[in-house]
């Protein structure tokens, strides 16, 4: 692929200037870097008629642009998500700061004491789409643990992305946070974040965090590390002992609370022994809730009007009001589905059964597993993290909502007074 000179330079000295910063944010103590992010989350108040301006410039792009309903709802920045956005950054302030935490201690005998303590990642480099409030999450929860990060959002978020960092590299100046430590790349090109994630000798890790195409070509192109936030084809199964009123009430929060998000129900999956009574309710839930059902034989049947499914059904990421519902014979049947055509992030059982739960938990293999809840909980916020990086479906050493913890990577201390090795 031909490179474009100007681009590659631009990108390598923001890596250049993140590395720098990188060795900088290390010598800053918590006090420091919570006054940082203090200072952030106050300039951000101060610019909000700028931010949502901008913001409202993006939105009246979108439309004019067809983006989907979904897509729009990821782009729009409310009062309340603005100002949830701060309060965001201070919550993060108020975290205990992980770099430096021992996480184990051992004396060898003969002498040496060995310690493993959290450390910063070093250059992280994030590549976003649609939503602006990712701009302050990321910048945040990196700074926090002495990493410097680089973003590149979508162009959908241009505006908004751009008059965000604007207010946080502000308020984090004027607190002392280094020059370089917080960047975003100031173009659309789609280059750029090939540029950005095969600069291995300037950036140390990558999270690519949106839809599958921009994972897809991340993990095409990358030469560093990847941490995937990749789709939530997330299952509600119905339990033969399950509470049905209940169920019904579970699924519809999992289903319309937000629809266009990655932790939203998108298959429903209901046990033989009660599809019969249970399909019809299920079937009238939909119908005022404007759920558009897409169906096994067996739900098509018991349910008037409903689609019937294909096979690409099961694995489809609606993020709209669509589900897919398939009858299944017991709790074995379904974790053998979500773990066939589920994206491992999040999934739930509703069941009275401690011993079909227990097998449930045990057995899907996804990031978030839950008994008796809405999948909807899979949430920085939610688990007490603060903001939230991302939501890792990787198996590696960060998996499910992102906070601090995972943010960091470790090392070893080793002390001695005088040993060698015989």
């Amino acid at each position: 692929m031909e490179q474009n000179p100007d681009l590659h330079r631009m990108i390598q000295e923001m890596g250049e200037r993140a590395q720098q910063a990188a060795r900088k944010m290390v010598k800053l103590t918590s006090k420091r870097k919570n006054e940082i992010l203090l200072s952030m989350a106050a300039e951000l108040e101060l610019r909000r008629d700028e931010i949502l301006a901008a913001n409202r410039k993006d939105l009246e792009l979108a439309k004019a642009a067809g983006l989907s309903p979904a897509m729009v709802d990821r782009l729009t920045l409310t009062d309340r998500r603005f100002e949830a956005m701060a309060e965001g950054v201070r919550a993060v302030a108020a975290l205990p700061d992980p770099v430096g935490k021992r996480i184990g201690k051992t004396v060898r005998p003969n002498g040496l004491v060995i310690e493993k303590r959290r450390v910063p990642i070093g250059v992280i480099a994030i590549i976003y789409e649609s939503r602006p409030n990712v701009t302050a999450d990321a910048s945040v929860l990196c700074l926090k643990t002495s990493n410097a990060v680089i973003m590149r959002g979508g162009k959908e978020a241009f505006h908004s992305n751009h008059a965000i960092a604007a207010a946080l590299q502000s308020g984090g100046e004027k607190a002392g946070l280094p020059a370089g430590a917080l960047q975003l790349v100031a173009t659309t090109d789609r280059d750029a974040v090939r540029e950005l994630v095969q600069m291995d000798d300037r950036v140390d890790l990558a999270i690519p965090r949106g839809g599958e195409s921009l994972i897809r070509a991340v993990m095409q192109y990358a030469r560093v590390p990847v941490l995937k936030h990749y789709k939530g084809v997330c299952h509600i199964y119905v339990d033969s002992s399950a509470d049905q009123a209940q169920a019904i009430k579970i699924i519809d929060n999992a289903k319309c609370q937000r629809p266009g998000t990655c932790n939203a129900l998108e298959t429903l999956l209901v046990d033989a022994q009660i599809a019969n009574e249970f399909l019809p309710a299920l079937g009238r839930w939909a119908k005022s809730a404007k759920v558009e059902l897409r169906g096994c034989s067996k739900t098509v049947a018991a349910i008037p009007g409903c689609a019937a499914a294909t096979a690409a059904d099961w694995e489809k990421e609606y993020l709209a009001l669509v589900l897919s519902v398939k009858v299944v014979n017991g709790v074995g049947a379904a974790i053998k589905h979500i773990n066939r055509y589920g994206s491992h992030h999040s999934d739930s059982i509703l069941t009275s059964d401690k011993r079909n739960a227990n097998r449930f938990l045990k057995e899907v293999d996804s990031a978030a597993v839950y008994v008796n809840a809405s999948t909807r909980f899979t949430d920085g916020g939610e688990f007490g993290m603060g903001a939230e990086m991302g939501i890792s479906t990787d198996k590696i050493h960060a998996r499910g909502p992102m906070g601090l913890e995972e943010l960091t990577t470790y090392k070893y201390l080793v002390t001695g007074n005088g040993q060698i090795r015989q």
